[in-house]
């Protein structure tokens, strides 16, 4: 038994280090144990939303998943699904921004309806199911979580995924997080990049020239609902409590972007 078990247990190991020494590697990029403190202090604010728990990943620059990490105390306390589709949030803000110009998941809601000009961008780069999941359950999550090391892939167009820009520029990859209502995970992944130190952001399409969400959508001339969007990158409000634009408002506020001392108005 142990034989195979052992036998198994090194050909994943080798998968994974073969993975990792194809792409960039994760030195850089916050630990496991780094992005489940972050992400459980930014969940327990104020951001709209439910208030439920949450999951989060990062990816670095090649799009191999990084760490995976969980705000409850069981796989179960978050919304199952809500896993993968972290990963494939951070896998979407890494493979859609570049050096110069950040692009978070919520900017590309309204350039991927039908119509639009990346019409059909959210059906491109799938997730792959043999990677998403594992063998063990009980290792989701945790610093064992069978997506660390691999390429998941995937393509997500709600909020929640962001770049994620050293303090001298570098991309080094983007993190997701799912779990709530898109909108308030916008705002758990902002307060989340500010308090990894990692939300240098050099230029985006939202008017203050960020990756920030942008909640600009307006109905036509015969009431069709989010049928325009002025800056061409609008995201729906999600009409969870209260107002969408004023809970984010104050998050900005709150987690200004660059480089600035993380303060408990943040997280």
């Amino acid at each position: 038994m142990c034989a195979k078990v052992c036998f198994a247990t090194a050909l994943s190991l080798g998968v994974v280090s073969t993975v990792l020494a194809q792409g960039q590697d994760c030195n850089d990029l916050p630990s496991h144990d780094e992005l489940q403190t972050a992400l459980s202090a930014a969940q327990a604010r104020d951001n709209g939303g439910f208030g439920l728990n949450m999951w989060g990943s990062i990816v670095n620059r090649d799009g191999v998943v990084c760490a995976v990490a969980m705000t409850g105390s069981d796989r179960g306390d978050q919304w199952p699904g809500s896993r993968v589709i972290s990963a494939q949030k951070a896998n979407t803000a890494n493979a859609f921004s570049l050096p110069n110009l950040a692009l978070s998941t919520a900017n590309l809601w309204f350039a991927t309806q039908s119509g639009q000009s990346l019409f059909g961008l959210q059906h491109s780069n799938p997730v792959d199911p043999s990677v998403a999941y594992g063998p063990n359950p009980q290792q989701y999550g945790t610093a064992q979580d069978p997506l660390v090391g691999k390429f998941v892939g995937g393509v997500n167009v709600f909020g929640g995924g962001l770049a994620l820009y050293a303090q001298d520029g570098t991309l080094l990859g983007a993190v997701g997080v799912s779990g709530d209502s898109s909108c308030a995970d916008h705002n758990i992944a902002w307060r989340l990049r500010d308090a990894l130190e990692l939300d240098n952001v050099p230029g985006g399409v939202a008017p203050d020239g960020t990756d920030n969400i942008i909640y600009d959508l307006a109905p036509d001339e015969h009431g069709t609902p989010a049928a325009s969007s002025p800056s061409g990158f609008g995201h729906p409000k999600c009409g969870v409590g209260s107002d969408d634009a004023e809970d984010n408002a104050a998050v900005v506020e709150a987690c200004p972007i660059g480089p600035n001392p993380t303060g408990a108005d943040c997280t």
